[in-house]
């Protein structure tokens, strides 16, 4: 054996330890003939993909070694060591294993591999420890990149010293240090949640450094700031934030970045706009803020949603006011821009200051009495006698009108493709992207069927070389396929007649069987089994469940013209295929007697589903209780709907379909989700149930932290059939989800049903004020949920849920606090649409009780309000 073989044994074995002194005796030419048999091992093991995942972890550290080695080009080099299929989820193999391959390298040569490692995203920052030794060997600049840098700084915590201790010691502290801010994304070493005294506190770390002289104070402050203006989540940015406040920044720094503070209280997150909002003042305090940049400040803060601070600027603006007069011109003109807040009582303050300092200047009068045509209702008298009658707006002489989004317009299917290779485009698609719509996966089923049953040869010819590349379709591979393929390749298997070569597993629905997801998915599968199994024996001419709406809903008078095709073909309807169709058809009494005059015995059955057959179960609510998991934590108590049986489908389906129709209880938890729209689409009349069966997601929307599990509340809101107790359910907890954006969600579902006619506010205050009862809904969330309903036009609609949810608060049948938002917004609801509906109960009485609190005020608000318009509605 010589010793390119010997490498090449060591390389085979991992034995990576023995690699150096093994290459260091081959000269370049032994080298090069080596890297030709390295490249043909590496191609090898790419190439087995998953089946030899053990020798590549074996083998692929001694390679990056070994190809390290014998590459003569810095380039090769980096390339080589940084490649993803030598890497993939393992580290690089020891830096002084490495270095000691790299030994004799020309010092330029180290440099130049060194900030070629750096430039490799992908691989940097795990890079560091070798890129580091490289430029001390090479004596060359420290590279700069964003995964150098991320590297750097967690090498830095890691250390055993203190992080103050390893940045003292470090050689390119001052080189990085700057760069810590300029990244792309946040580093995430700053990410870590500790406290200032910690040893690993960079904010602590950092300071300590500036004050000693090791790195420049400025470039921390330039620093953080510019951070802080780039913006982006809280977390992100706190530790910005704490460098500030570490740094302790003087008066004369502070004034020097006064521009930066205003558009940072304009746009930053609250915790950051806040601290800028202090800095400002103390500016100010000290007179070193001019009236103009208050002013700029005032019209960017005074515009944002967040109280606290928009009260804070309201007594910083009576503050200057009240030290400097003169100012009165620059800041009230912008001090008007709280007339316009939501919060009245913000409105009162702006408007009290407005008062005490105006001075007399008619046209700024003027200018006020504009903009307080913005004011509630409830300070215009105010508003007036200050400003005069410009202050009042113009009489309305149209009478209200309610915006409502439009209707769901449904989408009609598009046909199925009408050429084998539009067929064959629209599979091989789907199935390399591992994803497809209701409409896509539809016609490619229906194309496939169709295509099999004109020409199935014709089919396989085009469809075998567009699905070369799946992995079932290689002799070398194809003993894993031991059971069904997913989805459309099952189908297109059997076109190319490679059925599975044993049974699959007895069920799909099994321990999980209390998930609707899986059962739902269960009916798609025996779908394609079943289209797949008759190609093989008696191909299908095409497909009676193809829906006729992209909603996944079948046109009934579609389905009688397909029916009609069968019987003069002589076609009996495939059970899976005929029991979908039946699930997905539109409920229309008018077409009952067409469907029986068919005289066959699917007609028959499609006769007697339109009729009493095929009415959706029947779902009954319950309230469950508390429960407590074994490995901690608590599900409280919360309103859930358990679905009943739907005998027809019980006794006349196919066993797949059993799952969906009997008598099932709210699973607590769902193992399943996404796919929404197909999984509806299984289902597309009967969004009782389905809302039934999610609502154990929304709800953990709202109770924990489970993020998306409103998505679903649109696309049952657009669905078809009754709009019962169960989606009025989900649609009152998605309002009361915990993030926003599930919040969103919910809120387009109340308005699209709406918009169909479908919604029944009081059904849905009603269970409004049991949630808020239960703990599931926070009044808070829902005075979001319904702010942002009511900002779209609706509020109307708005009011008439907050009619039937404020009587709970109000007269003691739930915990009070929290009413005042919804007090709130039911007041501007009925401001905008002149609403003179009876008091809620309890109404009279809260805004009786005196005092300031929010509570009584907006109380009092409402009720002056509907009192206000029943006098004008009968004058």
């Amino acid at each position: 054996m010589n010793a390119i073989d010997d490498v090449l044994e060591a390389v085979r074995a991992g034995r990576t330890a023995e690699l150096p002194g093994l290459l260091k005796p081959l000269d370049p030419a032994q080298r090069r003939v080596l890297l030709t048999g390295l490249k043909e091992m590496r191609r090898t093991l790419r190439s087995s993909r998953s089946e030899r995942w053990q020798d590549r972890n074996l083998m692929n550290p001694a390679l990056v070694i070994a190809g390290a080695g014998c590459n003569s080009g810095a380039a090769a080099a980096a390339a080589w060591i940084g490649a993803a299929d030598l890497r993939r989820w393992m580290p690089l193999p020891p830096a002084a294993t490495l270095l000691d391959v790299l030994a004799g390298r020309d010092p330029k040569w180290l440099g130049d591999l060194a900030h070629r490692l750096a430039a490799r995203s992908a691989t940097a920052e795990a890079d560091y420890p070798l890129i580091s030794e490289l430029v001390r060997l090479a004596g060359c600049p420290m590279p700069t990149t964003d995964g150098c840098v991320e590297g750097w700084s967690a090498a830095m915590v890691s250390a055993r010293s203190p992080l103050v201790v390893a940045l003292r010691k470090d050689p390119h502290v001052a080189t990085l240090v700057p760069r810590l801010f300029a990244t792309a994304e946040p580093v995430r070493s700053f990410a870590r949640n500790l406290e200032p005294g910690h040893a690993h506190h960079w904010p602590t770390a950092l300071a300590t450094l500036a004050a000693e002289g090791h790195v420049q104070r400025a470039a921390l402050l330039d620093g953080s700031v510019a951070r802080l203006l780039r913006g982006g989540k809280a977390a992100q940015l706190r530790p910005y934030q704490a460098i500030l406040e570490a740094l302790r920044p003087t008066g004369e720094e502070e004034r020097e970045r006064a521009a930066d503070w205003i558009t940072l209280a304009a746009d930053a997150p609250s915790a950051v706009a806040g601290s800028a909002q202090q800095t400002l003042a103390r500016l100010a305090t000290a007179g070193l803020l001019t009236p103009r940049m208050l002013a700029e400040m005032s019209g960017a803060v005074l515009f944002r949603p967040e109280k606290k601070l928009v009260r804070a600027q309201l007594v910083l603006i009576g503050k200057e006011l009240a030290r400097r007069p003169s100012a009165a011109p620059d800041i009230l003109p912008e001090l008007a821009e709280a007339f316009g807040h939501a919060d009245t009582a913000i409105q009162e303050r702006a408007l009290k200051l407005a008062a005490a300092h105006l001075p007399d200047d008619p046209a700024l009068r003027a200018e006020l009495a504009r903009r307080a045509r913005l004011l509630s209702p409830t300070h215009r008298a105010r508003a007036v006698e200050l400003f005069g009658p410009d202050a009042a707006p113009d009489e309305e002489t149209c009478p209200y009108r309610e915006i409502l989004p439009p209707p769901p317009v449904p989408v009609p299917l598009a046909p199925a493709p009408e050429t084998v290779a539009e067929a064959v485009e629209l599979v091989a698609a789907i199935v390399y992207a591992r994803t497809s719509t209701v409409e896509e996966f539809e016609r490619a089923l229906d194309g496939l069927v169709r295509h099999a049953h004109r020409d199935r040869a014709a089919l396989a010819e085009a469809l075998r070389p567009a699905l070369a590349g799946r992995w079932w379709l290689d002799p070398a591979q194809s003993h894993h396929y031991t059971h069904e393929l997913p989805g459309l390749e099952h189908v297109a298997a059997a076109v190319l007649d490679m059925p599975p070569i044993a049974e699959p597993p007895p069920a799909l629905v099994s321990w999980r069987s209390d998930c609707s997801h899986t059962a739902l998915r269960a009916v798609t599968h025996a779908r394609v089994k079943e289209a797949a199994l008759r190609i093989t024996s008696r191909p299908l001419p095409f497909l009676l469940a193809t829906p006729t709406m992209e909603s996944g809903a079948l046109d009934p008078r579609v389905l009688i013209a397909r029916l009609i095709e069968y019987d003069r073909l002589g076609e009996d309807p495939a059970p899976a295929d005929f029991a979908q169709a039946l699930l997905r058809v539109q409920r229309d009494a008018a077409v009952l007697p067409l469907a029986a005059a068919l005289g066959t015995p699917a007609g028959d059955r499609l006769a007697s589903w339109l009729g009493a057959a095929g009415q959706p179960a029947p779902v009954t609510r319950r309230t469950a209780g508390a429960e407590r998991y074994a490995y901690g934590g608590e599900t409280p108590a919360r309103l859930v709907m358990d679905t009943g049986e739907r005998t027809a489908v019980l006794h006349g389906f196919p066993d797949a379909f059993r799952e969906l129709a009997g008598a099932r209880q709210a699973a607590d938890r769902c193992w399943d989700g996404g796919e929404d729209t197909s999984l509806i689409a299984v289902l597309p009349e009967d969004r009782e149930t389905l809302a039934a069966w999610w609502l154990p997601l929304v709800t953990a929307g709202a109770v924990h932290e489970a993020r998306e599990g409103a998505t679903t509340l649109p696309l049952l809101a657009a669905a078809g059939g009754p709009a019962g107790p169960a989606l009025h359910l989900a649609v009152a907890t998605g309002l009361g989800a915990r993030y926003p954006e599930d919040r969103l969600r919910a809120v387009d579902a109340l308005l699209t049903l709406a918009a169909r006619g479908d919604l029944n506010a009081l059904r849905l205050g009603g269970d409004l004020a049991e949630l808020i009862g239960l703990g599931t809904v926070k009044p808070s969330r829902l005075a979001d949920s319904l702010r942002t309903a009511a900002a779209t036009g609706a509020y109307a609609t708005t009011w008439a849920v907050l009619a039937a949810v404020l009587p709970a608060p109000l007269t003691g049948t739930v915990d009070p606090r929290g009413a005042g938002d919804l007090l709130a917004t039911a007041a501007e609801c009925v401001e905008q649409c002149g609403a003179d509906s009876a008091e809620p109960a309890g109404l009279a009485a809260t805004a009786s009780r005196g005092g300031k609190s929010r509570l009584v005020t907006q109380a009092a608000r409402l009720r002056d309000t509907l009192r206000r318009n029943e006098k004008n509605s009968t004058a």
